[in-house]
């Protein structure tokens, strides 16, 4: 559980809760593939849609805005007036990417903060702010159901361009080209991607695992910032806690001889989560059920056993000061934590804590999650010693 000290005044909090910056350590992250792919693979086809057709689509469930990911990041309503100025205005706008599934649904690529502003205008959640508005002051105050007849049909019947990525092209062409097409202010991070390629099913069971009492508890400030008002608010660091509970689930449930398929991690990532949204087909050996209650188990065994220094960085020395939380390092320990009971493994606490930090003193497993963490060796490292140590200790 978060350290009665921790109280959301304490700074060192900030500092003990710090999020390594070799978290952004695998290179794959936005490199999916070691070689090109074909380009015959791409099925791209250019299609045009009123505003109409897309706020109907939008409702109606077909085209996916993905919407726990929207509200990370949302246009202020200055960037949401001008764009629906710039529509009134005649301006056409830039054309958007979508990716289509074999149901026929579509989900967003690019263009996912202007199709949302246009839901927001046109279910009446936006009004044109007057400060706002550089050419139809005139309309200040005006909402979508407000407008004059005329208009509301002409903004209506606004036409767009999409580029529309085909089912048939593969998944890891389609990851690939969404990254390239995402290249404007804020890009997207790896799992942002692969969040925005998937479905509702892996989308629901990645959420419900970090905001679970047992992860919060084990992470305590890590996942969490202030507001302007001070306030304690959730902040999934560009949706980082969800791949490392992917992360956690994916090599807990294959083979590491698995992964030396893949092409790189975010490859064998992006079909793990694939595997989740096709659990209900037949011949799945996806049980989301087990991968719940095995990484409830690891998170409640690495808080009571590990403490403040589960999942982080040990320098021999600074014992009584946290190190940064580490990707490679929670995947390490969590699965080495989670086939034992806390009846087990409590009365070897200590061996455990000094068994785990024992491996930073190898350099083998140092490296392994330092540097090149993405290579099967290094991740086929850090997945047994600690395991290794463990069952040593039991036996």
């Amino acid at each position: 559980m978060i350290d009665s000290n921790d109280s959301p005044t304490d700074t060192s909090v900030i500092i003990d809760d710090a999020i390594d910056p070799s978290l952004d350590e695998d290179k794959s992250s936005t490199d999916l593939a070691t070689k090109p792919w074909d380009p015959k693979d791409i099925r791209i086809t250019t299609k045009t849609f009123t505003l109409r057709e897309i706020y109907t689509q939008i409702v109606d469930g077909e085209l996916d805005l993905a919407p726990d990911f929207q509200r990370s990041f949302v246009w202020k309503d200055k960037q949401q007036v001008r764009l629906i100025e710039s529509i009134l205005l005649g301006i056409p706008l830039p054309a958007f990417y979508f990716n289509q599934d074999v149901t026929g649904a579509h989900q967003v690529i690019d263009g996912v903060q202007r199709l949302t502003t246009l839901k927001h205008f046109m279910s009446n959640g936006l009004a044109l702010n007057g400060d706002a508005l550089e050419y139809l002051s005139k309309l200040k105050g005006t909402s979508y159901q407000t407008l004059d007849a005329a208009t509301r049909r002409r903004f209506a019947g606004t036409q767009i361009v999409a580029h529309v990525i085909e089912p048939q092209t593969p998944a890891e062409v389609k990851y690939d080209i969404f990254n390239r097409v995402n290249t404007g202010g804020s890009p997207l991070s790896a799992q942002e991607i692969r969040h925005c390629m998937s479905k509702v099913h892996s989308r629901n069971f990645l959420n419900a695992l970090v905001e679970s009492e047992s992860f919060n508890a084990v992470m305590g400030r890590a996942f969490w910032s202030k507001d302007a008002s001070g306030q304690w608010i959730r902040n999934n660091q560009r949706m980082m806690d969800r791949e490392m509970a992917l992360r956690f689930c994916a090599f807990y449930t294959l083979p590491v001889e698995e992964y030396a398929k893949a092409t790189s991690l975010d490859a064998f990532l992006l079909k793990f989560t694939q595997s989740i949204d096709h659990q209900h087909e037949t011949n799945s050996t996806i049980d989301t059920g087990t991968m719940t209650a095995a990484f409830d188990r690891a998170m409640r065994n690495a808080n009571e056993i590990m403490g403040r220094g589960a999942f982080r960085l040990w320098t021999p020395g600074e014992s009584s000061r946290r190190g940064p939380l580490n990707r490679a390092i929670f995947e390490s320990q969590a699965i080495a934590l989670a086939d034992y009971s806390l009846e087990q493994l409590q009365p070897h606490k200590q061996d455990i804590q000094n068994a785990f930090r024992q491996l930073f003193l190898n350099p083998d497993y140092d490296t392994a999650v330092r540097v090149g963490t993405g290579s099967f060796l290094n991740v086929s490292r850090r997945l047994n010693m600690p395991k290794a140590a463990i069952a040593k200790i039991l036996s």
